[in-house]
């Protein structure tokens, strides 16, 4: 029964991939694809990267793995009143002994001997160097996290899991490579955002889902949702009076609160619109294929009826992924939660500081989103499965 269900819907996506005007979609969109990768990337490739950018006025400053010789624990004094004193010594690649001197970490973080660090290595005006304890090196460890998620995906996805990988580094490229330098080139984020947005949509549903026509629907419905998002955004934090800056990272990027630094309330935008995308994609994509497996149960369905069973099952969707947007923004905050738990001031005047604020509008701008992008792409699938029978 199972085979016989799987060569029946293997057989419904071959004839609906040898319709003409999907073929002519087809072509149209790897063309437009092509054009438009392209592009964003080489006009990104005439920008200098931030590193480029950078003068240092001590000199270059380069790093090296090296191996803990001496971590000598120190007693505490006056100065150091929170975590530990430590004198340490490292063995760098080359085998060149550094005594980096006495270091101050937190309980967590106490070195042993033998433990692998990253040291950098600063050439001073005198022409002597200067080095310093920057982190432990945790690249064994990442490599064996992401060799077991590889693993997962690959025994459970099979070449799905290997295109939608070919998906998610294509997204990566696209704000490393195209958003974050053209931001650093002063462009404005929100705008540029935006494009990097509808950049990683046209291709990465694709390589994900595969090309057939209920990912044809789910990028439709997309990009349409995405366009919506943009107006919420900017609709929301203008009505809240947000300016990007609730934020420490926002303190760093533009720490004398000038207009000569970064646009913040562009990023908080920008911001919005990347996260809005990365849950967009599964809610369109998981519509249009409702809806069409609807159609192939029972070909008879008219567009009314297809719209009202493919929104009963969107709107379970909604319940859960809501939940589940404003959960991941609070498990991403929760040591910020527990200190506004233990703050002593009124939870209103909390509730109405800027980065709450950010985080609420954040949450709601994705929340709204994902509603409206169920009847969005259960009515597009709708009227295109309604219309097209036998």
């Amino acid at each position: 029964m199972d085979y016989v269900i799987i060569m029946h819907q293997h057989i419904s996506h071959s004839h609906y991939s040898k319709d003409p005007r999907h073929k002519k979609i087809q072509q149209l969109i790897w063309m437009i694809a092509i054009f438009l990768i392209g592009g964003l990337f080489w006009y990104a490739s005439g920008i200098k990267s931030a590193e480029d950018q950078v003068q240092d006025p001590f000199g270059p400053t380069t790093y090296q793995n090296a191996i803990v010789t001496r971590a000598i624990d120190l007693p505490s004094d006056v100065q150091y009143t929170t975590g530990v004193r430590q004198d340490i010594a490292v063995r760098l690649d080359d085998g060149t002994e550094v005594d980096i001197g006495i270091q101050e970490t937190s309980a967590p973080d106490v070195l042993a001997e033998g433990d692998k660090v990253i040291v950098s290595l600063t050439n001073r005006i005198d022409g002597s160097v200067l080095y310093g304890l920057v982190d432990e090196n945790r690249s064994l460890a990442l490599l064996i996290v992401v060799a077991i998620f590889l693993a997962v995906l690959l025994v459970f996805a099979g070449i799905y899991g290997v295109t939608a990988l070919l998906g998610l580094v294509f997204s990566i490229a696209v704000v490393g490579g195209f958003i974050v330098p053209q931001i650093l080139n002063g462009a404005n984020p929100m705008l540029i955002s935006a494009i990097g947005a509808f950049a990683i949509a046209l291709l990465s549903i694709y390589l994900s889902h595969g090309f057939s026509i209920r990912s044809s629907i789910a990028l439709v419905g997309t990009l349409i949702t995405i366009s919506l998002s943009i107006g919420l955004a900017y609709m929301f934090v203008f009505i809240t009076g947000l300016t990007g800056g609730g934020s420490e990272a926002a303190f760093y990027l533009n720490p004398t609160g000038t207009a000569d630094g970064f646009n913040l309330q562009g990023l908080l935008l920008g911001g919005i619109i990347i996260g809005t995308l990365g849950v967009l994609d599964d809610i369109t994509t998981s519509q249009a294929a409702i809806v069409e497996e609807l159609h192939l149960a029972n070909k008879g369905l008219a567009l009314k009826e297809l719209y009202q069973r493919g929104f009963s099952v969107g709107r379970e969707h909604i319940i859960a992924l809501v939940n589940t947007l404003a959960l991941a923004y609070i498990g991403a905050s929760l040591p910020l939660m527990i200190l506004f738990v233990t703050d002593s001031r009124p939870l209103w005047i909390i509730l109405n500081g800027q980065f709450v604020a950010e985080e609420v509008v954040r949450t709601l701008v994705g929340s709204t989103t994902l509603i409206l992008a169920v009847p969005i792409t259960t009515y597009l699938a709708a009227r295109y499965f309604a219309y097209r029978k036998g």
